[in-house]
């Protein structure tokens, strides 16, 4: 069928199914690059969480770790600690600590790591308590602390703190 607009002029009529589907290609025309853009937004979305949870994954921990530690007191002399990081039978973090302290002996350490951040603390035989707190490099392999000691009875070192890093072996 045919409508006739001028003699000369020959338009091909459309019946009311080929508007209406003329019509729906129309606005899909029209939403089309909105959904190509919520597309691009939620691949983008979807690998920045991907990469962020790739780098939040805790480095194994478990080995043994060195360093020197420098007191902020002038008269406590520098430091040298080895700690030895293992799991206990409950699957939690534990190190030996053996050291050259005028200020500490041999301790046990508690190692609580929360992303990037850690915490090593606990005590020695006579009491005295040392927390170590700081962040682990991105590699996994460095630690970068400061450290309180808090003294007891035995009054070697009633209290000092100080920086240092520890390295893995």
């Amino acid at each position: 069928m045919e409508c006739s607009l001028t003699n000369s002029l020959r338009v091909p009529a459309y019946d009311a199914t080929t508007t209406r589907w003329l019509a729906l290609g129309n606005e899909f025309s029209k939403v089309l690059p909105s959904f190509w853009l919520l597309g691009l937004f939620f691949s983008f979305l979807t690998s920045a969480v991907g990469a962020g949870s790739a780098q939040q994954t805790t480095p194994d921990l478990k080995g043994t770790w060195s360093g020197t530690f420098i007191s902020r007191n002038a008269d406590v002399s520098p430091f040298t600690i080895t700690v030895k990081i293992n799991l206990n039978s409950g699957g939690r973090l534990i190190g030996d600590a053996s050291l050259i302290s005028d200020c500490l002996k041999n301790h046990h350490l508690e190692v609580t790591v929360s992303g990037s951040n850690i915490v090593l603390a606990g005590s020695d035989p006579d009491g005295d308590t040392v927390t170590f707190k700081g962040t682990i490099d991105n590699t996994g392999t460095l630690l970068r602390l400061s450290y309180v000691i808090n003294g007891s009875a035995s009054g070697r070192c009633e209290i000092d703190d100080g920086t240092g890093t520890m390295g893995k072996r």
